[in-house]
């Protein structure tokens, strides 16, 4: 498997990401993930959408937790034509549990514990940790990368304001 080093630290450390780093332009890879009660999504669920995939570490994580919230208030803003996936590798359950008590109801938490394909295939796997690099990853209605960001420091939010305003550009 690919290895990739230098692109993300954590705590100013670098570390080693698996697979094969998606770049815009490309045709996003497909992925099958679990939903919160154990179902399964692929991205093929949400074809002619403009999809947004925010990619954490941890929900249970002070900053993936600010992530998250952001794009569920910023949800309400972008319309139906656009769905806002969180994926991380905590269990559906944590997940769950967590969308509840965080009163979190207008961004799809996806899970990636089963296998990491997800991981592996957008290149964000972290080695050793098997967690997953913040990342940002925008899809087109077409099945294209339209906008990604990975985040160098892990601790480190994402730029919010390039990936909505990419998004409003989509539609």
């Amino acid at each position: 498997m690919k290895e990739n080093t230098g692109l993300v630290t954590m705590g100013g450390n670098p570390v080693t990401l698996l697979g094969n780093i998606v770049e815009e332009g490309d045709k996003a890879p497909a992925f099958l993930l679990q939903k919160t009660d154990m179902s399964d999504a692929k991205l093929s669920d949400y074809s002619g959408k403009v999809i947004i995939i925010s990619v954490v570490p941890s929900l249970d994580t002070p900053v993936c937790d600010l992530q998250t919230k952001r794009f569920n208030s910023e949800a309400s803003e972008l319309g139906d034509n656009v769905v806002i996936l969180t994926v991380s590798m905590d269990l559906p359950f944590a997940q769950s549990r967590w969308c509840g008590a965080s009163d979190i109801s207008s961004v799809v938490t996806l899970s990636d514990h089963r296998t990491a394909e997800f991981g592996t295939s957008y290149g964000v796997l972290m080695k050793g940790a098997r967690l997953l690099a913040r990342s940002i990853f925008l899809i087109d209605k077409e099945g294209k990368i339209a906008y990604k960001e990975l985040i160098k420091e892990i601790r480190d939010e994402p730029d919010y304001g390039s990936v909505l305003s990419k998004v409003r550009d989509l539609l």
